[in-house]
């Protein structure tokens, strides 16, 4: 067993031998071809590495121009919902505004505000007295040898205008109105009598000592008469309708009358409280009626200027 191993190990030994005598100069040589060889394996490597970088850089910038194509799209989507959204909100918006106004009444092209002129009848609570008789203190029962100097009866004529203040009565009634009106009238009443001393006492200036002597006979007659201003605030219906009601709750006025009181005053104030309606006949005319009461807490000095007037009128509006 040993020789055949030794001799195993000889016979390697000596191919090992003349393999490194054969192999020599060809390794001696090899180095330069590997080397060649390898700097045309790397530059086609790198010609390679190159070509596909070229190429991915190349997909990256289809992937990023479609990135933008598709960023772009979307855009133009989001402005085109956003604009659809803003024209649907203003058509919403236009869509309620409308409604509103037609569940207004329509005005029709009329005015709301007018000018009006007024007459009729009027009726006072009691006989006027005054200065007509001067010899005794008249008050409602007149002086002692005329008596009252007016009737209960009169007719007037006057003026006037409202203004519309609000269409909503304050946002509390929707098309209930708001006016202010301004309005003035002339009274008369339908009697009169003898200012002074008249034919009735005649007889008594004949005997001596009931009057002074030279006391005069005065004839003329006193037209008994009133002129009103008034300022009332005026709720009036139906805003845009023909046939439109209104009342006046309370309003102001002011009263001056002639002759005067006893005590030579003229001016008396007050307050009137009216109801009425108008209609719309044809392009802003009008006609209506109304009732008023006249009041004034107390009497100017014994006249009494309390009473009921009611007519009608006809308006222009403007």
């Amino acid at each position: 067993m040993m020789n055949k191993t030794t001799l195993a190990l000889a016979i390697s030994t000596a191919i090992f031998s003349v393999s490194a005598v054969v192999l020599a100069p060809q390794a001696m040589a090899h180095p330069k071809a590997k080397k060649h060889a390898s700097v045309a394996y790397n530059s086609n490597a790198a010609e390679r590495l190159a070509e596909s970088a070229n190429s991915r850089v190349e997909a990256l910038e289809a992937q990023l121009q479609a990135m933008q194509y598709e960023l772009q799209s979307l855009r133009a989507e989001a402005n085109r919902s956003s604009m659809n959204n803003a024209d649907s909100a203003k058509v919403q918006e236009l869509d309620q505004w409308m409604a509103s106004v037609k569940s207004e009444p329509t005005a029709s092209g009329s005015k709301d505000n007018m000018v009006f002129f007024r007459g009729g009848y009027g009726y006072a609570d009691s006989k006027r007295g005054g200065t007509v008789d001067p010899t005794a203190a008249g008050g409602e029962s007149g002086g002692a040898l005329n008596g009252a100097i007016g009737g209960q009866d009169a007719w007037y004529f006057g003026a006037g205008f409202d203004w519309s203040l609000n269409d909503n009565l304050f946002g509390m009634m929707s098309g209930t109105e708001v006016f202010a009106e301004l309005m003035f009238d002339y009274k008369e009443l339908g009697e009169r009598a003898p200012n002074g001393l008249t034919s009735t006492v005649t007889g008594i200036v004949a005997n001596p000592g009931t009057l002074p002597a030279g006391t005069a006979v005065n004839s003329e007659s006193a037209t008994v008469n009133q002129l009103t201003l008034a300022a009332s605030p005026k709720i009036k219906l139906f805003k845009g309708q023909a046939f439109r009601p209104w009342l006046i709750p309370i309003g102001f006025e002011l009263s001056v009358i002639s002759p005067p009181s006893d005590a030579i005053t003229v001016l008396n104030p007050g307050m009137q409280f009216g109801l009425g309606a108008d209609y719309k006949i044809w392009n802003n005319l009008y006609v209506g009626a109304d009732a008023r009461y006249h009041y004034a807490p107390d009497n100017i000095d014994g006249v009494n200027t309390n009473g009921v007037t009611a007519g009608g009128y006809v308006g222009i509006g403007f």
